[in-house]
């Protein structure tokens, strides 16, 4: 599985290019970047792919020298699970 990255999203495509995953993020203040949206198709969910999606999102805004923050409820509980991951309230 590997993820993609363009300039405020996370993605992974399966076959002929269908969407199966999806994170979003904008800077939203100098150096910090808000995971708002993730999105993981219902017959992938449970496989941990949106784990994945959330890790993958957060060492890109890592890469590019970016705190982070998530207004996704789904992000904002993993970044509550990986309090390692610096990210700011």
């Amino acid at each position: 599985m590997e993820f993609q990255v363009n300039e405020e999203h996370v993605f992974l495509l399966g076959e002929q290019g269908k969407l199966l995953a999806n994170a979003d993020f904008r800077e939203t203040a100098p150096g910090v970047f808000d995971i708002y949206h993730t999105v993981v198709l219902p017959e992938l969910r449970g496989q941990g792919i949106a784990s994945k999606l959330v890790a993958k999102t957060v060492e890109e805004i890592h890469r590019r020298g970016g705190k982070v923050t998530a207004t996704c409820t789904y992000a904002k509980a993993w970044l509550e699970r990986h309090p390692q991951e610096d990210s700011i309230s």
